[in-house]
């Protein structure tokens, strides 16, 4: 198990780009002026579950991933999980 306390150490280096906005937010459906604090706040939630494999951070909550860049703490993109459809 990954020190998940670096990246909780970290949060105020998280940042995105103009295309992790745009990606987020669609994969998301989100409405929100700030995506980067909406991610922060996800991912400080006491119910996010956070795992380190290889060069990236996921944190699940809320139905939704957001994958962090362990090296540069970039958001890299967010999307919502999918359940599997009961037939």
């Amino acid at each position: 198990m990954e020190d998940i306390q670096i990246l909780l150490d970290n949060l105020d280096k998280i940042h995105t780009t103009e295309m992790g906005i745009d990606r987020i937010k669609r994969n998301l459906n989100l409405n929100v002026d700030d995506v980067v604090i909406w991610c922060v706040d996800k991912i400080k939630d006491s119910n996010c579950q956070i795992t380190r494999k290889g060069k990236n951070w996921y944190a699940q909550t809320d139905n939704c991933i957001i994958t962090v860049n362990a090296y540069s703490y970039t958001i890299i993109t967010a999307h919502k999980i999918k359940t599997p459809q009961i037939l």
